[in-house]
């Protein structure tokens, strides 16, 4: 399996340019030479889509998208060679029924969007490559065996029998855009131009220290072949005629840990077949175990011994129109989520599997990737021997493509496939099955034992979506408007998803994409989520929550102010998503981890997206990245027993901490402050009472109530006990957000340092959600609490075609004011 390999290893010539795209009805034309000789012609990218295509003809519109299921595509390309010769095709992935041609002749057949094809072929010297994908639409119309459960999110119930991503297919999740074409790269080897072949390739961390490289390898018979990393060289024994196999053991190898717990280390290995040197890639060594917690019902990730608070989000796409699998297609998203401190991407089941490039980045970011089979909500047909030797190719080829890659984790059979089942009162008998309780676990454990496996997300407990077992997929705070201590009366032991919201864009992002009537604009609403056959969406989600936190009514607070309007609800997801996760990576915290949903956005609007489609973060990824810190300061009210500070060390040092709190009246008077040290050791927590920092009783949550509130907010701060330097900082408003919106005075100077501009901030009282608009640059840090006493300096990212000197203002959420910088 040569795609094991890294694109610049691969042999053979990259069939990217020249090719053509006609669209015929379905049906229409049986071969190449029945396309009439004056049908519309379009320019193609490949690897690319029939959208992409279009939309580059200006013949179709994202955002107002027209159905594309119906029609054949046909993609066709001339090839010229020097003389006739053997080659074979690569096909890295076709959406989705689709028949090739050469020179007329149909040549194969391909009938999942998952599995990359090969093709022998004999070329002339002047040829034809065609192929055509065919209409969509009539083969999700057939019917197969009888399903025990129809999911409603889905708008055809042809996808489960039809390999094909979900995406398009999805009202009020996602735009109905039809994935069509090839998607992925073509490649055409020559024969003999391929020195070898990379059919098996593992790697292993023991537990003391020695990395461990296994490769098994086609080559000639008379080859000398020996793999390298580092300075080791290992010569491959044959073990049949052609075939190579060999072990390469490197002691006290360097480990790949996630970026929050360590260094994403990698190494590079070649292949040396008589004397010439091949790169393969780059690889690392972890290891990977699953905690099931001291009462057997947790869930969590313990990498190289250590156990991991895994925190990320849903990836989506990085185009819903290309579908596009480039380094440079994926770089922004990703830099953005290590940016964010998050340590694990998770692809979700209703998506599609991404290229070796989207691996290598998350390698090289120290990104872990929980990868779901493409299989979510339906009741498969497992028992159709053609369906399941479908999913063990697609399950092959995706591990030949990762092959290399530690950051890959974990494999899901699935996303929701058991819950959707027990949700409709069937019996474990019925959603729980072979498939991807048998089958799956044993092909993927026949080429890759180092990840972990998990049948379903969610799966476990009393009912497979309970999050008090196992993994779950928590929408208390969220969908279901609980309150925000849910977090914790729910137990949750690992979310795969959870805390979807819609998440309102930056202010420069409305203004140039949306500029709309928010929240009931039709264009503005058609872009806000909302679950299938549902009388509500997630804007009421969060207006539920605008209105909890601020004790307003959303409804009327957008008639008479809409500006602040959309500020709260900035302002009031990123204070859910901090405080949730606070809740979660708290001491004495069951839960092992969390992922967001999702990462991304794929058209501008108030979408579940953390950063909105133009690469642009939100409030909410702001909020994320202040709770995904390493090194950790959390406050919650544990009620009459006070205010509890827990403060979280993942890092493999030891920490000499200092942590200071104050109680502030009107936000600004200090009643009460304290501080208190504390030696934290590598990879632990610890907690506190609020009064050990003042050595005396203050009600810090206002619980006990004797006689009128004394305070406003409580404000933390966690320095290095050595240097002084701010690490983190909390806020906890004991009487609510809405009792400590003050009206506050901001101060702002800028300055520049080693090409980099810098904005400080000062307030003479607390400013709550505070947010930066600067005309060119992206605040490191926005929607962030700021109280009196110190300043804050935040360094200021600039864009393209920036000006020389940073302007902008800033604002509060208890402040009309605008202060210009």
């Amino acid at each position: 399996m040569s795609a094991s390999l890294r694109n610049d290893a691969l042999p053979g010539q990259w069939l990217r340019e020249g090719w053509t795209l006609t669209l015929t009805q379905a049906g229409a034309c049986e071969r190449p030479s029945g396309i009439p000789a004056d049908a519309e012609r379009f320019d193609a990218p490949v690897p690319g889509t029939v959208a992409e295509a279009l939309e580059k003809a200006g013949r179709f519109d994202r955002f107002d998208p027209k159905p594309l299921n119906h029609l054949d595509a046909w993609y066709r390309l001339r090839l010229e060679t020097e003389k006739p010769q053997t080659a074979t095709l690569h096909f890295d992935g076709l959406a989705t029924i689709a028949d090739l041609y050469l020179n007329d002749e149909l040549i194969a057949h391909s009938t999942s969007m998952f599995e990359a094809l090969e093709v022998a072929v004999t070329l002339s010297g002047t040829d034809e490559l065609a192929i055509c994908f065919r209409a969509l639409k009539p083969h999700l119309e057939k019917t197969g065996p009888r399903a025990r459960w129809r999911p409603q999110m889905m708008s055809t119930q042809g996808l489960r029998l039809v390999r094909t991503t979900a995406l398009g297919y999805m009202p009020g999740w996602c735009p109905e855009i039809h994935a069509a074409g090839p998607w992925r790269s073509i490649r055409l080897v020559r024969d003999g131009n391929a020195d070898f072949d990379l059919t098996a390739f593992t790697n292993e961390l023991t537990e003391d220290g020695t990395g461990i490289i296994r490769v098994t390898v086609e080559a000639a018979a008379s080859s000398t072949l020996e793999i390298g990393c580092g300075a080791r060289w290992q010569k491959l024994a044959p073990v049949s005629d052609g075939t190579f196999s060999g072990e390469l053991r490197l002691p006290a190898i360097e480990p790949w840990w996630p970026a929050t717990h360590g260094t994403p280390t990698l190494h590079e290995v070649y292949l040396r077949v008589d004397g010439k040197t091949h790169r393969l890639g780059k690889t690392g060594f972890r290891r990977i175990e699953i905690d099931h917690g001291a009462d057997g019902k947790g869930f969590g990730l313990t990498i190289n011994g250590v156990p991991i608070f895994c925190r990320g989000a849903v990836w989506s796409n990085a185009d819903i129109v290309r579908l596009p699998g480039a380094k440079e297609d994926y770089e922004p998203w990703l830099r953005l989520a290590a940016e964010a401190g998050m340590n694990m991407i998770r692809i979700g089941g209703t998506m599609a599997y991404e290229t070796g490039d989207f691996f290598s980045l998350c390698d090289q970011l120290g990104l872990m990737v929980w990868q779901d089979m493409m299989l979510a909500n339906f009741d498969y047909p497992a028992k159709d021997e053609s369906f399941v030797a479908h999913i063990e190719k697609e399950t092959a080829d995706l591990l030949a493509n990762t092959a290399l890659s530690p950051s890959l984790a974990v494999i899901c059979g699935g996303s929701e496939m058991y819950q959707q089942g027990a949700m409709l009162g069937l019996s474990e008998s019925f959603w729980k099955g072979p498939l991807t309780e048998e089958m799956l676990p044993r092909f993927i454990k026949a080429r890759r034992s180092d990840i972990a496996y998990v049948p379903n997300s969610p799966f476990g407990g009393a009912q497979p979506f309970f999050t008090d077992e196992k993994v779950g997929h928590y929408y208390g705070v969220g969908a279901y408007c609980r309150p925000l201590d849910d977090a914790r009366r729910a137990d949750v032991r690992f979310a795969g998803e959870c805390l979807a919201f819609a998440n309102v864009p930056q202010q420069k992002t409305l203004d140039r994409h949306l500029p709309v009537a928010a929240v009931h604009h039709p264009v503005w609403k058609s872009r806000v989520p909302r679950d299938r056959g549902t009388s509500w969406d997630f804007e009421d989600v969060r207006d539920h929550y605008l209105n909890l936190l601020y004790d307003l009514d959303p409804s009327r607070t957008r008639r008479e102010d809409g500006e602040r309007y959309l500020d709260l609800s900035r302002a009031a997801v990123a204070e859910v998503m901090e405080a949730t996760y606070g809740e979660w990576r708290r001491n004495g915290s069951s839960c092992q981890g969390a992922m967001v949903l999702t990462l991304q956005d794929l058209v501008p609007g108030a979408g579940w997206g953390v950063i909105d489609s133009t690469g642009e973060p939100k409030s909410a990824w702001y909020g994320l990245k202040r709770a995904f810190r390493p090194v950790q300061l959390i406050l919650t009210d544990e009620g009459t027993n006070g205010l509890a500070i827990h403060v979280v060390n993942e890092t493999a040092e030891s920490r000499n901490l200092t942590v200071e709190i104050a109680c502030l009246r009107d936000g600004l008077q200090p009643v009460v402050r304290g501080q208190k040290q504390l030696d934290l050791a590598p990879r632990s927590k610890a907690s506190l009472a609020a009064t050990d920092c003042f050595g005396a009783f203050f009600d810090t949550t206002y619980a006990y109530r004797f006689g009128p509130p004394a305070h406003d907010v409580n404000v933390a701060r966690l320095k290095d006990a050595v240097t002084g330097e701010l690490i983190a900082e909390a806020f906890h408003f004991p009487r609510g957000r809405a009792a400590a919106l003050h009206a506050a005075n901001l101060t702002a100077t800028t300055e520049q340092e080693n090409g980099q501009w810098f904005l400080t901030l000062t307030t003479d009282r607390l400013a709550q959600s505070v947010s930066i608009r600067a005309d060119g640059f992206r605040p490191a840090d926005d929607w962030f609490h700021l109280a009196p006493g110190e300043a804050k300096t935040i360094a200021l990212i600039a864009e393209e075609n920036v000006p020389a000197e940073p302007h902008g203002e800033i604002r509060s959420l208890g402040s009309r004011q605008h202060f210009r910088f």
